[in-house]
């Protein structure tokens, strides 16, 4: 007899990416929203600092990480939760609220994650169209019922870089019944520059119980390869999500890192800049190229294109890595994260090639 799997998690396609061969010279990576200034420099020399420790277990709590997360933001350790990157903390959320049967709500066009970490704990992902390529808040208010235990809002959404604003968010929040999760995933909140961008930190500090807002420090930090990300919220809900973690789930180095990513505001400067002189080039190339880009507050950018796996896969073959969204469930559309000036200027080249062929 055959071991008996989980229906709903079997059916999930493969989770890791198909392998790409090694090549020479290796593909320019503009799939995965790094930053391509690197990490900071003082978490390079605090990682190294560090390494002849590395025989020791981390800190379990990661108690030195939780003070300073929790002082920037004005609430105590308690409110902080760390993570195995951002993606850890969506897969232990639903572990956490989702059973069989249950439902979640989330935007159709948005994090690929959302809906695969739903669909393994054998619930039903309720996933509404985006509107003008953001999320459709009023619809998603709609799509609620005596079933939901969880919501997704990616602000700024990723894959599309858009953004909704705090008016519009909160009027939402309001809808939201008391006994329902509400988490918004703001990744790329250090990237945006629109003035009415929620700030949701008031929420946590006055104890809302059913918002979490998760951040990481894989993308404007530079620290995607250590996986760290991190979690805001209530206090008893943070203990009550606490009980689902392996216990030395944040390893030592990338809580040092952390820790020295922080207080390296020179590399957010500099990588900040960086984005706004990448996204006004993309922009204004891709445009020149005829085709349709959203424009976007975050370190990648999406535009149209007649088959967004043809264009993928032809630019692999130029050494290019780009992101095609068919999967994500926008098909006809790319997402290309932010290079070096010179990648960037090889990811135009490249496309042009296809395009003009």
């Amino acid at each position: 007899m055959p071991i008996r799997m989980k229906p709903f998690l079997r059916s999930l396609p493969p989770a890791p990416p198909p392998r790409l061969a090694p090549a020479e010279p290796p593909p320019i990576r503009m799939a995965a929203n790094e930053n391509p200034l690197g990490p900071s420099p003082k978490a390079i020399a605090a990682v190294q600092a560090a390494l002849n420790e590395i025989h020791r277990y981390p800190d379990a709590g990661g108690a030195a990480l939780k003070h300073a997360l929790a002082a920037r933001a004005n609430l105590s350790p308690e409110h902080v939760m760390l993570g195995n990157g951002s993606d850890e903390l969506i897969m232990l959320v639903c572990h956490a609220m989702l059973g069989e049967g249950d439902e979640a709500v989330l935007a159709q066009g948005s994090f690929i994650s959302y809906a695969r970490r739903i669909q393994a704990q054998g619930a039903i992902a309720r996933q509404i169209p985006l509107r003008e390529m953001t999320h459709d808040l009023p619809a998603m208010a709609a799509a609620i019922t005596s079933q939901t235990r969880l919501i997704f809002v990616c602000n700024p959404n990723n894959p599309t870089g858009t953004t909704v604003g705090a008016t519009e968010l909160l009027a939402f929040l309001d809808q939201v019944p008391d006994d329902v999760l509400v988490v918004v995933d703001e990744a790329y909140i250090e990237f945006v520059t629109r003035p009415d961008i929620p700030d949701l930190l008031p929420l946590i500090r006055s104890g809302r119980d059913n918002l979490l807002l998760l951040r990481t420090f894989a993308k404007i930090h530079g620290l995607a390869g250590l996986r760290l990300g991190y979690a805001f919220g209530a206090p008893d809900f943070i203990a009550y999500l606490e009980r689902a973690r392996p216990v030395f789930n944040v390893n030592a180095l990338a809580q040092i890192a952390g820790l020295a990513a922080l207080d390296d505001t020179e590399h957010l400067t500099r990588s900040l800049a960086h984005a706004a002189r990448s996204r006004a080039f993309l922009s204004a190339e891709l445009r020149a190229l005829g085709l349709t880009v959203i424009p976007g507050e975050t370190n990648f950018i999406a535009a149209a294109v007649a088959d967004d796996q043809a264009i993928a896969a032809a630019m692999a073959q130029r050494g290019v890595l780009v992101t095609p969204l068919s999967a994500w469930g926008l098909p006809g559309w790319v997402r290309i994260s932010f290079g070096t000036e010179e990648e960037n200027h090889a990811c135009i080249a490249a496309l042009r090639a296809i395009l003009t062929r």
